[in-house]
């Protein structure tokens, strides 16, 4: 497989996410230390001046309480994208706050909407739907985990308590959902075995002719079938080879 088609773990599965959520933390000690209320720059629907809340609003949050609620699931589901979706990972992020954003500020109410939930919900919506898409084994079980974690988010993208933006969730929730049907390269697929090969015959396999109809396995083959076997790749081997050609030019008299 190519190494675009691999699970990688580098540094970037750690570091970006630890350097968002620092990024969270950083700003709200900001706000303790000088006192200062960011609030405002949060996204505020319909009006232009609420626009500038798309690129900030993740980073600002209303307490201590809604910070650390928002900083565990953005850290563990930051590292499942960065570690399963290497290639699109970045994408994924930039792209989903503004999308999530604009969003947000399309269907909202009129009311400041703040917090990194709306990315969260974009992180849960993409990797539980792109582990279905995708039919991996590793990515289905991905799937399931988020199921299991963050299953009983889904009922925050209603209007079932106040001072929740569930629009800002719904909106997370279906940018995740077109992500994981736009994004259909450059993500982990499954690895092929010779055996999944249509044209695959145990007949002619090495490994599997140590073995007899009882399942036995036999140490030493016969020496014919051990020929036939050699054979086989000896001729395989010889098909890959380039042909060379050599030309002998006469020596002169002189």
């Amino acid at each position: 497989m190519k190494s675009s088609e691999q699970f990688q773990f580098t540094n970037g599965v750690i570091v970006y996410p630890v350097f968002m959520v620092l990024c969270l933390w950083l700003v709200f000690w900001v706000e303790i230390r000088f006192g200062y209320d960011f609030t405002k720059w949060g996204i505020y629907p319909q009006t232009l001046k609420g626009l500038r809340g798309v690129v900030f609003s993740p980073f600002i949050h209303s307490g201590i309480s809604h910070l650390y609620h928002n900083t565990i699931p953005l850290f563990v589901l930051s590292a499942a994208v960065f570690y399963f979706y290497k290639p699109i990972a970045l994408k994924v992020f930039v792209f989903g706050v503004l999308l999530s954003g604009l969003l947000t500020w399309l269907i909202g109410r009129p009311s400041y909407h703040i917090g990194a939930s709306g990315l969260i919900y974009v992180l849960v919506s993409f990797t539980f739907f792109k582990g279905v898409f995708a039919k991996h084994f590793r990515l289905i079980a991905l799937s399931l985990l988020i199921v299991f974690l963050y299953g009983s988010m889904v009922w925050y993208t209603l209007p079932i308590e106040k001072g929740i933006s569930w629009e800002g969730h719904l909106s997370g929730l279906i940018v995740g959902l077109f992500f994981a049907l736009i994004f259909k390269k450059q993500i982990a697929k499954p690895k092929k075995y010779v055996w999944e090969d249509p044209a695959y015959n145990e007949d002619n396999d090495p490994f599997l002719r140590h073995f007899d109809e009882n399942g036995n396995f036999i140490e030493q083959l016969p020496d014919d079938e051990l020929y036939d076997v050699n054979e086989s790749v000896e001729e395989r081997f010889n098909q890959n080879q380039p042909t060379v050609n050599y030309i002998y030019k006469k020596q002169s008299d002189d």
